[in-house]
């Protein structure tokens, strides 16, 4: 404690008053470096706040360019599809087309000559071959394909498909049947063959016989 020199007199309230006055400066500097460091913070936090949304919002246009690039990418294997669809479509009535005008040029073709040969002959009745030519020609349908809409074309197409394929079937259990009866008539061909052979025989054996009595 500072020493009171002698004979002086004390102003205790002086020492007080300077006291207070240190002690409110000092509250005052605590309290203006509390309020710049809140100042610092609350700038701290906002420029964070700014950050989150700045960065929020690339995200969200991030997603935004990667879901239309993607609906871009569908949308491209989807025409992609169609047009695949539609061509192999197309080729496949262009040579349905294609094979019915060869069928009927040689049907028209046949059938002239079919009916020259009905005229030589002078109505005789049908051969097998006119028989197959009428039946070819009562299951030939027209395409009247001009007037069709693209789903009324693409029935026409699922239609003659269809019709395609059944005829395989029938074209292959006909290609049976013909092999079976070639295979029948090629047995038969040979019993005949045996049972002439054994004839001949016969005969020669017979004839000796004979030629020996006159002899």
């Amino acid at each position: 404690a500072p020493k009171i020199p002698d004979g002086e007199k004390v102003d205790f309230d002086d020492i007080q008053r300077k006291r207070m006055e240190k002690d409110l400066l000092e509250l005052q500097t605590l309290i203006e470096a509390h309020f710049v460091r809140r100042k610092k913070e609350e700038e701290d936090l906002v420029d964070l706040i700014a950050r989150i949304e700045k960065r929020r919002a690339e995200r969200s246009e991030q997603q935004r360019i990667r879901a239309e690039k993607e609906k871009e990418r569908l949308n491209r294997v989807a025409e992609e599809k169609i047009r695949k669809e539609e061509d192999d479509l197309r080729k496949k009535v262009e040579e349905d087309f294609k094979k019915r005008k060869v069928l009927s040029n040689m049907s028209q073709h046949y059938g002239g000559y079919l009916q020259k040969t009905e005229n030589r002959r002078g109505g005789k009745k049908q051969t097998e071959r006119e028989k197959k030519k009428k039946i070819l020609a009562d299951r030939r349908k027209p395409l009247n394909t001009e007037h069709l809409s693209d789903d009324k074309l693409k029935e026409r197409a699922q239609e003659l498909a269809d019709w395609l394929l059944q005829l395989e079937g029938e074209k292959f259990d006909l290609s049976d049947k013909l092999k079976r009866q070639k295979y029948e008539i090629s047995l038969l061909q040979i019993r005949v063959h045996e049972q002439m052979g054994k004839f001949s025989a016969k005969g020669a054996r017979g004839k000796g016989k004979v030629s020996g009595r006159w002899k």
